[in-house]
């Protein structure tokens, strides 16, 4: 059996539509516990951006997962360190801290054990079943920031 190779991400107009189509239901809460819309503010352009993500609430913390690696949404919070998770009539404003390999590797195994991994799974070069050593090794490619503070208001 010869190994598939990892699927990039790509931002095509297709899934700009279909992150759209979903904001939209985050934005009413007519969503799964874990859906929220993470906005940031733009690194070059100061503009607010929104994008659909999945928050590990996971053993060790809540936790946001890249899955499709350096993303837009990853650099701008890298720049600012913050941002707020809307769900439904809740904005949640959080500060964010990326973690190391390690941490991110246990992080990681847990999200893929999530029935999401069907989506988000042919993104990783490893299996959800793999050890969690596996995820370390591949944790550079898939950053992960651990929410460490966060303030929740009804809108």
């Amino acid at each position: 059996m010869v190994n598939e190779p990892t699927k990039r991400f790509e931002a095509t107009k297709l899934r700009r539509v279909s992150d759209a189509v979903v904001s939209n239901f985050v934005k009413y809460g007519m969503c799964p516990p874990e859906m929220h819309l993470l906005t940031t503010r733009g690194r070059k352009s100061g503009f607010l951006r929104a994008t659909p993500v999945s928050v590990l609430d996971g053993e060790r913390g809540r936790y946001l997962v890249s899955p499709y690696g350096e993303v837009n949404w990853v650099r701008n919070i890298r720049k600012d360190g913050f941002a707020t998770l809307r769900q439904g009539g809740w904005i949640e404003l959080v500060s964010v801290q990326e973690v190391d390999s390690q941490e991110a590797g246990a992080a990681l195994k847990e999200y893929l054990e999530h029935p999401r991994s069907a989506i988000v799974g042919p993104y990783f070069d490893t299996p959800p079943e793999a050890p969690v050593e596996a995820f370390v090794a591949e944790a550079d490619r898939h950053p992960v920031f651990r929410i460490v503070r966060s303030t929740t208001i009804r809108i």
